[in-house]
Protein backbone atom coordinates (compact mmCIF):
# COMPACT_ATOMS: atom_id res chain seq x y z
CA UNK A 1 0.00 0.00 0.00
CA UNK A 2 1.26 3.47 -0.89
CA UNK A 3 2.01 6.02 1.80
CA UNK A 4 0.68 9.57 1.57
CA UNK A 5 3.19 12.36 1.08
CA UNK A 6 1.92 15.93 1.04
CA UNK A 7 3.84 18.49 -0.96
CA UNK A 8 3.74 22.23 -1.50
CA UNK A 9 5.97 23.81 -4.11
CA UNK A 10 8.50 26.51 -3.19
CA UNK A 11 10.09 28.73 -5.82
CA UNK A 12 13.54 30.31 -5.71
CA UNK A 13 11.87 33.73 -5.65
CA UNK A 14 9.64 33.00 -2.63
CA UNK A 15 10.24 35.25 0.36
CA UNK A 16 10.57 33.93 3.90
CA UNK A 17 7.04 35.18 4.60
CA UNK A 18 5.62 33.25 1.64
CA UNK A 19 7.49 30.10 2.72
CA UNK A 20 6.03 30.44 6.22
CA UNK A 21 2.54 30.78 4.74
CA UNK A 22 3.08 27.76 2.50
CA UNK A 23 4.26 25.65 5.41
CA UNK A 24 1.16 26.69 7.34
CA UNK A 25 -1.05 25.63 4.45
CA UNK A 26 0.79 22.30 4.19
CA UNK A 27 0.38 21.51 7.90
CA UNK A 28 -3.30 22.47 7.94
CA UNK A 29 -4.25 20.71 4.70
CA UNK A 30 -2.36 17.52 5.53
CA UNK A 31 -3.41 17.47 9.21
CA UNK A 32 -0.05 15.79 9.66
CA UNK A 33 -0.08 16.31 13.44
CA UNK A 34 -3.51 14.70 13.96
CA UNK A 35 -2.04 12.01 16.25
CA UNK A 36 -0.75 14.56 18.77
CA UNK A 37 -2.92 14.67 21.90
CA UNK A 38 -3.37 17.25 24.60
CA UNK A 39 -0.54 17.23 27.18
CA UNK A 40 1.71 15.12 24.90
CA UNK A 41 5.40 15.90 25.12
CA UNK A 42 6.67 16.33 21.54
CA UNK A 43 10.36 16.11 20.65
CA UNK A 44 10.88 18.38 17.64
CA UNK A 45 14.06 16.82 16.24
CA UNK A 46 16.16 19.47 14.54
CA UNK A 47 19.59 20.15 13.13
CA UNK A 48 20.65 23.62 14.29
CA UNK A 49 23.52 23.96 11.82
CA UNK A 50 27.25 24.18 12.43
CA UNK A 51 28.90 27.57 12.86
CA UNK A 52 29.02 29.59 9.59
CA UNK A 53 26.44 27.27 7.99
CA UNK A 54 23.13 28.73 6.76
CA UNK A 55 21.52 25.66 5.19
CA UNK A 56 19.59 24.58 8.29
CA UNK A 57 15.82 25.03 8.48
CA UNK A 58 15.22 28.58 9.65
CA UNK A 59 13.78 29.09 13.15
CA UNK A 60 10.88 31.21 11.88
CA UNK A 61 9.76 28.25 9.75
CA UNK A 62 9.98 25.90 12.72
CA UNK A 63 7.75 28.32 14.65
CA UNK A 64 4.87 27.54 12.27
CA UNK A 65 5.05 23.83 13.20
CA UNK A 66 5.52 24.60 16.89
CA UNK A 67 2.44 26.86 16.96
CA UNK A 68 0.29 24.07 15.50
CA UNK A 69 1.61 21.62 18.11
CA UNK A 70 0.92 24.09 20.94
CA UNK A 71 -2.59 24.74 19.59
CA UNK A 72 -3.30 21.03 20.15
CA UNK A 73 -2.46 21.43 23.83
CA UNK A 74 0.85 19.59 23.54
CA UNK A 75 4.29 20.58 24.82
CA UNK A 76 6.97 20.83 22.11
CA UNK A 77 10.69 20.64 22.88
CA UNK A 78 13.41 21.48 20.34
CA UNK A 79 16.24 18.98 20.54
CA UNK A 80 19.29 17.37 18.96
CA UNK A 81 22.25 15.26 20.04
CA UNK A 82 25.95 16.10 20.03
CA UNK A 83 28.45 15.24 17.33
CA UNK A 84 31.40 12.86 17.07
CA UNK A 85 33.59 15.37 15.28
CA UNK A 86 35.10 18.63 16.41
CA UNK A 87 33.04 21.77 16.15
CA UNK A 88 30.65 23.83 18.23
CA UNK A 89 28.09 21.03 18.48
CA UNK A 90 30.41 18.56 20.21
CA UNK A 91 29.35 19.52 23.76
CA UNK A 92 25.86 20.29 25.06
CA UNK A 93 26.77 23.76 26.34
CA UNK A 94 28.39 24.91 23.11
CA UNK A 95 25.72 23.20 21.00
CA UNK A 96 22.92 25.04 22.82
CA UNK A 97 24.77 28.35 22.59
CA UNK A 98 25.20 27.94 18.82
CA UNK A 99 21.52 27.05 18.43
CA UNK A 100 20.60 30.27 20.24
CA UNK A 101 22.96 32.24 18.01
CA UNK A 102 21.19 30.75 14.99
CA UNK A 103 17.87 32.00 16.31
CA UNK A 104 16.45 28.93 18.03
CA UNK A 105 15.41 30.79 21.18
CA UNK A 106 12.07 30.32 22.91
CA UNK A 107 11.03 33.85 21.98
CA UNK A 108 11.54 33.17 18.28
CA UNK A 109 10.52 29.51 18.00
CA UNK A 110 7.99 29.26 20.82
CA UNK A 111 9.47 26.17 22.45
CA UNK A 112 12.34 25.48 24.87
CA UNK A 113 15.56 23.85 23.68
CA UNK A 114 17.30 20.85 25.20
CA UNK A 115 20.50 19.29 23.89
CA UNK A 116 20.94 15.70 25.00
CA UNK A 117 23.54 15.06 27.70
CA UNK A 118 27.03 14.30 26.33
CA UNK A 119 28.41 12.37 29.31
CA UNK A 120 26.92 9.04 28.23
CA UNK A 121 24.56 8.89 31.22
CA UNK A 122 21.45 9.59 29.16
CA UNK A 123 21.52 6.50 26.95
CA UNK A 124 18.62 4.16 26.25
CA UNK A 125 19.29 0.70 24.75
CA UNK A 126 16.74 -0.46 22.16
CA UNK A 127 16.83 -4.12 21.07
CA UNK A 128 16.03 -4.53 17.36
CA UNK A 129 18.13 -7.58 16.25
CA UNK A 130 18.72 -6.33 12.72
CA UNK A 131 21.43 -7.18 10.19
CA UNK A 132 24.09 -4.90 11.70
CA UNK A 133 22.60 -3.40 14.84
CA UNK A 134 21.33 -5.72 17.55
CA UNK A 135 20.91 -3.13 20.30
CA UNK A 136 20.86 0.55 19.41
CA UNK A 137 22.07 3.27 21.77
CA UNK A 138 19.50 6.07 21.65
CA UNK A 139 19.45 9.33 23.60
CA UNK A 140 17.03 8.76 26.50
CA UNK A 141 15.00 11.86 25.63
CA UNK A 142 13.55 10.17 22.55
CA UNK A 143 12.25 7.24 24.58
CA UNK A 144 10.71 9.47 27.26
CA UNK A 145 8.64 11.75 25.00
CA UNK A 146 5.17 10.83 23.73
CA UNK A 147 5.74 11.75 20.09
CA UNK A 148 8.47 12.84 17.68
CA UNK A 149 8.28 15.42 14.90
CA UNK A 150 11.32 15.35 12.63
CA UNK A 151 12.05 18.56 10.71
CA UNK A 152 14.90 18.07 8.24
CA UNK A 153 16.76 19.99 5.57
CA UNK A 154 16.93 17.72 2.51
CA UNK A 155 20.43 18.01 0.99
CA UNK A 156 23.43 16.06 -0.23
CA UNK A 157 25.82 14.23 2.06
CA UNK A 158 29.40 13.04 1.64
CA UNK A 159 28.78 9.66 3.30
CA UNK A 160 25.14 8.81 2.53
CA UNK A 161 24.54 10.53 -0.81
CA UNK A 162 21.75 12.61 0.65
CA UNK A 163 20.26 13.26 4.07
CA UNK A 164 16.63 13.78 5.05
CA UNK A 165 14.14 12.33 7.50
CA UNK A 166 15.91 8.97 7.92
CA UNK A 167 19.27 10.55 8.67
CA UNK A 168 17.67 13.04 11.06
CA UNK A 169 16.29 10.03 12.96
CA UNK A 170 18.96 7.37 12.69
CA UNK A 171 22.12 9.41 13.11
CA UNK A 172 20.53 12.39 14.78
CA UNK A 173 18.88 10.61 17.70
CA UNK A 174 21.81 8.31 18.54
CA UNK A 175 24.15 8.91 21.45
CA UNK A 176 27.83 9.42 20.72
CA UNK A 177 28.36 5.66 21.17
CA UNK A 178 25.50 5.05 18.76
CA UNK A 179 27.00 7.38 16.19
CA UNK A 180 30.34 5.62 16.59
CA UNK A 181 28.67 2.24 16.01
CA UNK A 182 27.24 3.52 12.73
CA UNK A 183 30.59 4.91 11.58
CA UNK A 184 32.70 1.97 12.76
CA UNK A 185 33.27 0.51 9.27
CA UNK A 186 34.29 3.88 7.81
CA UNK A 187 38.05 4.12 8.26
CA UNK A 188 39.41 6.44 5.54
CA UNK A 189 42.70 5.94 3.76
CA UNK A 190 45.16 8.53 2.47
CA UNK A 191 45.72 9.02 -1.26
CA UNK A 192 49.39 9.87 -0.89
CA UNK A 193 50.07 11.14 -4.42
CA UNK A 194 47.66 14.05 -3.95
CA UNK A 195 48.27 14.66 -0.22
CA UNK A 196 50.19 17.89 0.41
CA UNK A 197 50.69 17.41 4.13
CA UNK A 198 48.78 20.63 4.85
CA UNK A 199 47.61 19.25 8.21
CA UNK A 200 43.92 20.24 7.95
CA UNK A 201 42.91 16.62 8.59
CA UNK A 202 45.05 16.58 11.75
CA UNK A 203 43.30 19.69 13.07
CA UNK A 204 39.79 18.26 12.75
CA UNK A 205 40.41 14.66 13.86
CA UNK A 206 38.76 14.21 17.29
CA UNK A 207 40.54 10.89 17.88
CA UNK A 208 44.07 12.17 17.17
CA UNK A 209 44.35 9.36 14.64
CA UNK A 210 46.27 11.34 11.99
CA UNK A 211 49.82 12.64 11.98
CA UNK A 212 52.04 14.17 9.29
CA UNK A 213 55.13 12.14 8.34
CA UNK A 214 57.46 13.32 5.57
CA UNK A 215 54.86 15.87 4.43
CA UNK A 216 52.14 13.23 4.06
CA UNK A 217 49.16 12.39 6.27
CA UNK A 218 49.31 9.02 8.01
CA UNK A 219 46.12 7.61 9.53
CA UNK A 220 46.04 5.07 12.37
CA UNK A 221 42.95 2.96 11.64
CA UNK A 222 42.99 1.54 15.18
CA UNK A 223 42.40 5.01 16.62
CA UNK A 224 40.01 6.15 13.87
CA UNK A 225 36.36 6.50 14.93
CA UNK A 226 35.04 6.81 11.38
CA UNK A 227 33.52 10.27 11.78
CA UNK A 228 34.73 11.33 8.30
CA UNK A 229 35.77 14.81 9.46
CA UNK A 230 39.06 14.39 7.57
CA UNK A 231 37.24 13.71 4.30
CA UNK A 232 35.28 16.92 4.68
CA UNK A 233 38.35 18.95 5.67
CA UNK A 234 40.66 17.83 2.85
CA UNK A 235 40.73 20.36 0.02
CA UNK A 236 42.69 18.00 -2.22
CA UNK A 237 40.36 14.96 -2.07
CA UNK A 238 43.21 12.98 -0.56
CA UNK A 239 41.02 11.16 1.96
CA UNK A 240 38.58 8.50 0.82
CA UNK A 241 36.84 5.31 1.90
CA UNK A 242 36.88 1.84 0.37
CA UNK A 243 33.21 1.89 -0.50
CA UNK A 244 33.02 -1.70 -1.69
CA UNK A 245 34.59 -2.92 1.57
CA UNK A 246 31.96 -1.35 3.80
CA UNK A 247 31.42 2.26 2.86
CA UNK A 248 27.75 1.62 2.13
CA UNK A 249 27.16 -0.14 5.44
CA UNK A 250 26.74 3.19 7.20
CA UNK A 251 23.47 3.78 5.32
CA UNK A 252 22.02 0.45 6.42
CA UNK A 253 23.14 0.95 10.00
CA UNK A 254 21.58 4.40 9.93
CA UNK A 255 18.27 2.95 8.75
CA UNK A 256 18.40 0.35 11.53
CA UNK A 257 18.99 3.10 14.09
CA UNK A 258 15.98 4.95 12.67
CA UNK A 259 13.94 1.81 13.31
CA UNK A 260 15.14 1.79 16.92
CA UNK A 261 14.09 5.42 17.43
CA UNK A 262 10.64 4.70 16.01
CA UNK A 263 10.09 1.51 18.01
CA UNK A 264 6.89 1.90 20.01
CA UNK A 265 6.14 5.23 18.35
CA UNK A 266 5.47 4.03 14.80
CA UNK A 267 2.06 5.74 14.75
CA UNK A 268 3.17 8.74 16.78
CA UNK A 269 5.66 10.44 14.50
CA UNK A 270 5.53 12.94 11.66
CA UNK A 271 8.17 14.30 9.30
CA UNK A 272 8.71 17.51 7.38
CA UNK A 273 11.44 17.82 4.74
CA UNK A 274 12.55 21.21 3.43
CA UNK A 275 13.94 20.73 -0.09
CA UNK A 276 15.07 24.34 -0.36
CA UNK A 277 18.62 25.71 -0.46
CA UNK A 278 19.66 22.20 -1.41
CA UNK A 279 23.42 21.89 -0.92
CA UNK A 280 26.11 19.36 -1.82
CA UNK A 281 26.99 18.62 1.80
CA UNK A 282 25.33 18.38 5.20
CA UNK A 283 24.63 21.34 7.49
CA UNK A 284 27.30 19.82 9.77
CA UNK A 285 30.04 21.54 7.78
CA UNK A 286 31.20 24.91 9.09
CA UNK A 287 30.75 26.72 5.80
CA UNK A 288 27.99 28.16 3.65
CA UNK A 289 27.59 25.76 0.71
CA UNK A 290 26.02 27.09 -2.51
CA UNK A 291 22.80 25.63 -3.89
CA UNK A 292 23.12 22.67 -6.25
CA UNK A 293 19.47 22.60 -7.30
CA UNK A 294 16.50 24.90 -7.77
CA UNK A 295 14.26 25.08 -4.71
CA UNK A 296 11.69 22.29 -4.89
CA UNK A 297 9.32 22.58 -1.94
CA UNK A 298 8.26 21.28 1.44
CA UNK A 299 7.12 17.71 2.10
CA UNK A 300 5.09 16.26 4.99
CA UNK A 301 4.34 12.62 5.81
CA UNK A 302 4.07 10.10 8.61
CA UNK A 303 6.31 7.74 6.62
CA UNK A 304 10.05 8.62 6.78
CA UNK A 305 10.91 6.39 3.81
CA UNK A 306 8.24 7.78 1.51
CA UNK A 307 9.00 11.40 2.36
CA UNK A 308 12.71 10.94 1.59
CA UNK A 309 11.92 9.05 -1.63
CA UNK A 310 9.52 11.78 -2.77
CA UNK A 311 12.04 14.53 -2.03
CA UNK A 312 14.78 12.52 -3.77
CA UNK A 313 12.60 12.02 -6.87
CA UNK A 314 11.50 15.64 -7.16
CA UNK A 315 15.00 17.05 -6.74
CA UNK A 316 16.23 14.78 -9.53
CA UNK A 317 13.25 15.89 -11.65
CA UNK A 318 14.01 19.58 -10.98
CA UNK A 319 17.69 19.13 -11.93
CA UNK A 320 17.03 16.89 -14.92
CA UNK A 321 19.60 14.44 -13.53
CA UNK A 322 20.65 12.68 -10.33
CA UNK A 323 22.58 15.62 -8.92
CA UNK A 324 23.50 13.70 -5.77
CA UNK A 325 25.10 10.88 -7.77
CA UNK A 326 26.90 13.40 -9.97
CA UNK A 327 28.42 15.19 -6.97
CA UNK A 328 29.01 12.01 -4.93
CA UNK A 329 29.69 9.41 -7.65
CA UNK A 330 30.77 6.65 -5.26
CA UNK A 331 27.69 7.01 -3.06
CA UNK A 332 24.26 5.55 -3.75
CA UNK A 333 21.73 7.24 -1.49
CA UNK A 334 19.05 4.78 -2.54
CA UNK A 335 20.70 2.18 -0.27
CA UNK A 336 19.27 3.81 2.86
CA UNK A 337 15.76 3.90 1.37
CA UNK A 338 15.89 0.29 0.20
CA UNK A 339 17.14 -1.06 3.51
CA UNK A 340 14.69 1.03 5.53
CA UNK A 341 11.86 -0.41 3.45
CA UNK A 342 13.18 -3.96 3.81
CA UNK A 343 13.24 -3.72 7.63
CA UNK A 344 9.70 -2.36 7.76
CA UNK A 345 10.15 1.34 8.50
CA UNK A 346 8.12 2.58 5.54
CA UNK A 347 7.20 2.33 1.87
CA UNK A 348 9.11 3.15 -1.28
CA UNK A 349 5.81 3.61 -3.09
CA UNK A 350 4.00 6.82 -2.25
CA UNK A 351 1.06 8.92 -3.33
CA UNK A 352 2.00 12.59 -3.76
CA UNK A 353 -0.72 15.03 -2.74
CA UNK A 354 0.04 18.48 -4.16
CA UNK A 355 -1.31 21.04 -1.73
CA UNK A 356 -2.57 24.20 -3.41
CA UNK A 357 -1.34 27.41 -1.83
CA UNK A 358 -3.81 30.28 -1.63
CA UNK A 359 -2.17 33.60 -0.90
CA UNK A 360 -3.97 36.41 0.89
CA UNK A 361 -4.58 37.94 -2.55
CA UNK A 362 -6.17 34.70 -3.83
CA UNK A 363 -8.41 34.47 -0.76
CA UNK A 364 -9.51 38.10 -1.18
CA UNK A 365 -10.46 37.39 -4.78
Amino acid sequence: MKSKVYFIRVNDSDTAQVIKEKLGWLIRESNIFSFIKQADTVAVKMHFGEEANTGFVRPEYVRIAVDDIVARGARPLLTDTNTLYRGRRMTSEEHAQLAYEHGFTQDIVGAPLLISDDTGKEEYPVRINEKFIKTAKIATLFSSVDTIVGIAHFKGHMMTGFGGALKNLGMGCATRKGKLAQHSDISPYVITNTCTGCGECVKVCPAEAIIIVNKKAVLDSKKCIGCASCIAACKFNSMDVDWEAGGYVIQEKMAEYAKAVLKGKEEKCAFINFAIKITKECDCLAKDDPKISPDVGIFASQDPVSIDKAAFDLVIQACGKDIFKELHPKRDGFRQLQHAHEIGIGNLDYELDNVKYLSHFDIAM
